[in-house]
């Protein structure tokens, strides 16, 4: 994983000794790369580009849990670091 459930607790605004949800925490981090990844962007170790946008994505999906809503529109910024880590992206060998 590029991001840690504590850097994502972090994000969220959640204390570290809050355990209740890591379990959900830690398969919104795997979606978010997952998401990511079939999005077609590079995802590579210690690249922040990457680790903001699986951020912002654990926010938005922690935070639209419910099924109506605007939840299902991503933001302009996160649009945007995907098109970013999608075509200025470089694997590392």
């Amino acid at each position: 994983m590029i991001l840690t459930v504590l850097e994502a607790k972090k994000y969220l605004r959640l204390e570290p000794d809050y355990t209740d949800e890591d379990d959900d925490i830690t398969a919104l981090i795997t979606s978010a790369e997952g998401y990511l990844t079939n999005a077609g962007c590079v995802l590579n170790s210690g690249d922040e580009v990457a680790k903001l946008a699986i951020k912002m994505l654990v926010v938005h999906w922690y935070e639209h849990r419910e099924p109506i809503g605007q939840g299902n529109q991503l933001a302009f910024g996160l649009q945007s670091l995907i098109t970013q880590l999608k075509y200025a992206g470089t694997p590392i060998v």
